[in-house]
């Protein structure tokens, strides 16, 4: 059963995001799948708001993360989903939109869960993810053009 609160029902000014300044946005299934990640992220003091962008669009997510991050006062945030999911995925890239339309952001910092394991992400693999011209041309595979 779920327990942690939704980003998407959380107040903007709630009391567990004014008692942390490290704040965490978690794919939802993780909760129920690795409750011993949830620990850890919870024993590094971060305010943990979870999302599922397969249930809740990703522009309300983002809608209210920027209400968050504009009236909190953060040192970081972070994103931490399942790697390969294709609507967790958005995330990450919400998380890069956001902070680009704000002009102005904590810390940025973007974790997968691959194999029951926490790996870091730069911000830089995030941006590539989104241009599949790029992914493809780092891949080294041949790149035609069909126009």
């Amino acid at each position: 059963m779920y327990i942690l609160p939704r980003l998407i029902d959380v107040n903007a000014k709630a009391s567990i995001l004014r008692q942390h300044k490290k704040l965490l946005i978690m794919s939802r299934c993780i909760e129920t799948e690795h409750r011993e990640i949830v620990e850890e992220m919870s024993s590094k003091g971060y305010a943990i708001l979870t999302a599922c962008p397969e249930a809740e669009h990703v522009n309300m997510l983002g809608f209210k993360l920027a209400g968050i991050l504009a009236r909190g006062d953060f040192e970081e945030i972070a994103v931490l989903t399942v790697d390969g999911s294709l609507h967790c995925t958005q995330l990450h890239w919400m998380l890069e939109e956001v902070c680009k339309i704000a002009g102005r952001c904590p810390a940025q910092r973007h974790m997968v869960v691959y194999k029951g394991r926490v790996y870091e992400v730069s911000s830089e693999a995030v941006k590539t993810s989104r241009f599949l011209y790029k992914v493809e041309k780092l891949l080294g595979s041949g790149i035609r053009s069909e126009s």
